[in-house]
């Protein structure tokens, strides 16, 4: 694996990748630009050309070219690890001994779809018809259609299958790309079509669209080698930019229902194709945002699904929420076609899930009545069953018991039950909420400035409390920093700087030691050995001088 990263490394200069995302300036011998995902007035983006990484100084984070394709486009390792081996023309199969045989068939299958989505694009101009329903009927404007580069498929049998045949494709390498039906005939066929195209920016598929009445009214195409409708998000490679800007995803039940949503400024929509929501699609989003909204049907099928995204959700730290206020529309497809800012003003009006749903519980029940009680209590407690959140499990836990006018120690003990039932381990109990407060990139930034002194400034004197990293691209990056930040800075006197820090960092590092205590404090039993010790940690903390 080493060696493949490597091969890449030394075809992709690192300078050629990041600025394929954000525009660089020279500085030296590094290069500057704005953080792609702070809001810094001034560059605080550095990339250094010698040593092929990058630091972002308002975001605090750096490495090589893998770590900001992974982090710039929300993928995993072996995502960004294929995206630049095909950048950079390397064979991956070479290197991990893989079967070069499904490599080649993969390759053909992804020139067949592209090839595919150019005529399809072809086809659409062409037909007067087509364009009328696509423009007008389904009120698309020129620019969503070349952005989701939705075409056509012709009515005739096998016109795909000529012109790709006179490219080279075989009948083999067609039905591998799933291009073909059961009787070696176009699959689509007098239909609008609508490309899948994965994180990288490969077309692994279609959605197609009956244009006049017929059934299936849409047809997808099948599982393949390189599409898996359990992983695959529609939208998310269009969507990307917009989410990471925004901080939130907004996931809508159809496809059309994504085309619309960007054409109307909501440009975060995305959707599961065809298929459930499962684990696979949820964890793929959190490695763009936390904050996941849901827009789904009031109806029964849009409360399961709703049901299965918190199940899924809750060992993931998502921030769940719903989108419902469709202002008499059935979907946000019909909202958007009443007035786009309304589609906006949803999206920001949403609530949480849980809320939602236990909202939607009582609509159907009377609550002043003992039976419909117990409904309401058992349906409650089964859904809070699957919040793993301590704080977010007990705010939710009083809110049930109030409204059915019981003791929390009453629902708690149902709820105990419950969970026992479910072979769920036994939940922990808090006396008062606490906040898990992880580093802050205040404390972050001075280890940084610290460890950097330490290994370039020559610092001795001042004894700094920190392990020199043994990963090469870490230190390369404090490399970096070090030298941005004494750029054009002469006779720096680097033990009287370090010594400056350290007494900010030593500040910092109190208060965050101060807040793990106190929340190991709150974990305790109160008579116990080790409370009367946390508590002593903590009195010597707040004494020390």
């Amino acid at each position: 694996m080493n060696d493949l990263k490597e091969e890449i490394k030394s075809r992709l200069a690192v300078e050629d990748v990041v600025g394929q995302y954000l525009e660089l300036k020279r500085s030296g011998r590094n290069l500057k630009g704005h953080s792609p995902w702070g809001v810094d007035r001034t560059p605080s983006f550095m990339v250094s050309p010698d040593k092929g990484i990058w630091h972002d100084f308002s975001a605090n984070k750096g490495g090589d070219i893998f770590t900001f394709v992974m982090e710039v486009e929300g993928i995993s390792f072996k995502e960004a690890l294929e995206k630049l081996a095909n950048q950079a023309g390397v064979d991956i199969s070479k290197y991990k001994g893989g079967d070069a045989g499904v490599t080649k068939r993969k390759l053909r299958a992804r020139e067949a779809l592209a090839l595919a989505t150019r005529y399809y694009q072809a086809c659409l101009v062409r037909d007067k018809k087509v364009c009328e329903y696509v423009f007008y009927k389904r009120n698309l404007n020129r620019q969503t259609v070349a952005k989701f580069k939705i075409g056509y498929a012709p009515a005739s049998g096998k016109a795909l299958i000529n012109v790709l045949k006179k490219r080279g494709f075989t009948n083999d390498e067609l039905n591998t790309a799933g291009l073909l039906n059961q009787y070696g005939s176009d699959l689509f066929r007098n239909r609008m079509m609508v490309p899948f195209i994965d994180t990288t920016g490969n077309v692994i598929g279609f959605t197609a669209r009956v244009i006049d009445g017929g059934e299936p009214k849409y047809l997808n195409t099948p599982e393949t080698l390189l599409f898996n409708k359990s992983r695959f998000i529609f939208g998310l490679h269009e969507a990307k930019e917009a989410i990471r800007r925004s901080g939130f995803v907004v996931i809508v039940e159809g496809n059309m229902d994504v085309i619309s949503s960007h054409q109307a400024g909501v440009c975060e929509a995305v959707a599961t194709s065809g298929t459930a929501m499962t684990e696979q699609h949820l964890k793929a989003l959190t490695n763009l945002t936390s904050d996941i909204r849901l827009a789904y049907d009031g109806d029964s099928a849009g409360v399961k699904a709703t049901e299965r995204a918190i199940m899924l959700a809750g060992g993931l730290g998502i921030n769940l929420s719903v989108i419902s206020n469709y202002h008499g529309a059935k979907d946000p497809d019909e909202l958007i076609q009443k007035d786009p800012k309304l589609w906006q003003q949803a999206v920001a009006e949403k609530v949480p899930a849980v809320d939602w749903l236990l909202k939607k519980y009582e609509e159907n029940l009377n609550l002043r009545l003992a039976p419909d009680r117990k409904k309401y209590s058992d349906i409650a407690l089964k859904l809070l069953s699957y919040i793993k959140d301590e704080i977010e499990y007990a705010t939710y836990e009083e809110k049930v018991a109030k409204r059915i006018n019981v003791e929390v120690a009453v629902l708690r003990e149902k709820g105990e039950r419950l969970e026992k039932e479910l072979n769920k381990p036994k939940r922990k109990y808090y006396k008062e909420a606490k906040t898990v407060v992880p580093k802050s990139s205040t404390l972050e930034k001075l280890e940084n400035s610290l460890l950097a002194l330490k290994l370039f400034g020559g610092v001795t004197q001042v004894k700094i409390p920190l392990e020199i990293p043994e990963d090469d691209t870490k230190i390369d990056e404090l490399e970096l920093v070090f030298n941005s930040e004494h750029e054009g800075l002469a006779n720096v006197n680097y033990e009287k700087e370090a010594k400056e820090l350290l007494g900010r960092y030593n500040e910092e590092h109190k208060k965050y030691r101060l807040s793990q205590l106190q929340m190991e404090l709150a974990d305790l039993e109160e008579d116990s050995d080790e409370y009367v010790q946390t508590i002593q940690k903590i009195n010597n903390i707040i004494n020390d001088d």
